[in-house]
């Protein structure tokens, strides 16, 4: 009857229809009371979610902040009347303020974003409540940051409601699983992260055995953008790497190899300095890249180490001893054949030039007795006499036998420097190859490891 009289009273106005509408509709609405006219009867939201924009990954904090087009529908019984009365009105806009809305919230929200203020919804005439509003959500997520920059993430955003259980609210999802999944309609693609696809689940929890609650699960599944983090870091690093693998072909006597390999390790120092910050840290992991930096960093370490010690093994002293058996053994036969390098002649000992020397005394000594004899060959100048030229004749003998002590210690020592440099030699390039399958085996290792990461 009440009802009645106020339509009268509305039809008889000369109030614009909207105005007619409006005041049936909240003058005597009660928006404090969950809107059924049976309280057994559940309320059912139907949510939707559209991810617009990723707006930042905190991967210290663990936040993600995401900014995304919300949407929900519910049956509010107490917004209901018939087009026909009030000129054919099938929809309006009613204030958010005004009626019952309900307490739907995210549970990861860690901090309100600065969401624009929509302070309407829609109703329908059989009593549908549109409410539509973007949001920008930052939530805790559970950041895995060892594949980076390759890395994808899975953030959930959990929509509940925070006090009715199911039997009261109950929530579903506004549109078809598939068609959450891939909508990219509004994404905002040109940004770090790309929008992989959005899963979407329903699921009933209880706490401590109290009333079941129904919450809606979004997962967002976004993955990173490689390109500008392969560029600023991957390649600066590659670069170095073969300058150094380049470096081994400088000549292991000369000192231009060490002071080149520390140019190479100061420079990578200052690279590691510069880059420090691009990379993501957190408290509970390392990404791979920065393990792959110091890898790296060692690497360095062990060709500059091997440098130095095939330079300090190569260089001349006087005071080197003879190599020894063994070491001609192994490096000078076996590691030439392992290494299989062709002029193997020229690393085995050759004693031909110390057969020479050594047989050059005996010749001196024959023919100083065939002078003091005075047995000479036909045609030579007579020599004095015994008694007058013994003195004259001792000291000659006595500057010749020192220049040939002379002459014979120096081939040793040059001997002695030439088996240490055949030996510095054929360690060099045993040590090189084996630096070198090292790095090549830790890139390819690395460089698959991000492919499957990358297109997995």
């Amino acid at each position: 009857m009440r009802q009645a009289t106020l339509l009268h009273q509305t039809l008889n106005s000369a109030k614009p229809a909207l105005l007619q509408l409006s005041d049936y509709l909240l003058t005597h609405y009660r928006k404090g009371v969950r809107p059924v006219q049976d309280w057994r009867r559940t309320t059912n939201v139907a949510i939707d979610v559209m991810v617009y924009a990723i707006l930042s990954v905190d991967e210290k904090n663990q936040v993600l902040t995401t900014y995304i087009w919300y949407r929900q529908h519910w049956i509010d019984e107490f917004l209901r009347w018939n087009p026909e009365d009030f000129d054919n009105i099938t929809q309006m806009s009613l204030p958010t303020q005004s009626i019952w809305v309900p307490d739907i919230l995210i549970n990861e929200f860690v901090d309100v974003g600065k969401s624009p203020d929509i302070p309407y919804v829609y109703v329908r005439y059989h009593g549908e409540v549109q409410n539509l509003k973007p949001i920008q959500v930052m939530t805790a997520c559970s950041l895995d940051i060892y594949n980076f920059p390759f890395d994808v993430q899975n953030c959930s955003l959990t929509f509940t409601s925070w006090l009715h259980n199911i039997r009261d609210i109950n929530i579903s999802l506004w549109r078809q699983p598939e068609l959450v999944k891939f909508d990219k309609s509004v994404f905002m693609n040109q940004g770090e992260w790309e929008l992989l696809y959005v899963l979407s689940h329903f699921q009933e929890f209880s706490v401590k055995g109290s009333d079941s609650y129904a919450e809606m699960k979004f997962y967002v599944v976004i993955r990173r953008r490689p390109l500008f983090y392969a560029v600023s870091l991957l390649l600066p690093s590659v670069f170095l790497m073969v300058m150094d693998i380049v470096g081994f072909y400088l000549p292991p006597d000369s000192g231009e190899r060490v002071s080149f390999k520390i140019t190479l390790l100061l420079g990578y120092s200052v690279f590691l300095i510069i880059v420090s910050d691009t990379l993501p840290a957190t408290a509970i992991g390392t990404p791979l890249i920065g393990v792959y930096f110091v890898v790296c960093m060692a690497l360095l370490v062990i060709s500059l180490t091997e440098t130095i010690l095939i330079v300090r093994l190569v260089h001349k002293q006087d005071l080197q001893p003879h190599v020894p058996n063994w070491v001609k053994h192994l490096v000078l036969e076996r590691a030439t054949i392992l290494l299989c390098i062709r002029d193997r002649k020229k690393f085995y000992p050759s004693r031909t030039q110390s057969s020479d020397i050594s047989q050059h005394p005996e010749n001196n000594d024959s023919t100083g007795t065939s002078c003091g004899t005075g047995e000479g060959v036909a045609g030579a100048r007579p020599l004095p006499a015994q008694g007058e030229s013994s003195p004259v004749v001792a000291s000659i003998l006595q500057e010749i036998s020192a220049i040939r002590q002379f002459l014979e210690k120096r081939d040793e020592f040059r001997d002695i420097a030439r088996e240490w440099l055949q030996v510095g030699y054929v360690l060099d390039v045993l040590l090189f190859r084996v630096y070198l399958v090292a790095v090549l085996a830790y890139s390819i290792t690395l460089g698959t490891l991000w492919s499957v990461w990358q297109y997995a």
